[in-house]
């Protein structure tokens, strides 16, 4: 009886609440994102790795998948 009782009464803190949890792992999603864009345009396709963030680039590239 005793044992129920000190499991129940023993809660537990999170030392990172879910919401900030989620918001680490979306802020870290796009972070990858990102890097992986500048990393595949830049390294990959031999362009300015920063032109890969312009809006610019993205309408061309739905451009192109559009003509096609």
């Amino acid at each position: 009886m005793e044992e129920k009782q000190t499991k129940q009464q023993r809660l537990r803190r999170r030392l990172i609440p879910i919401w900030l949890r989620l918001l680490i792992v979306l802020c870290l999603i796009t972070i990858s994102t990102l890097a992986g864009a500048m990393v595949g345009y830049g390294v990959l396709g031999e362009g300015n790795a920063w032109d890969a963030l312009k809006p610019a680039t993205w309408q061309h590239i739905v451009d192109l998948i559009e003509k096609q």
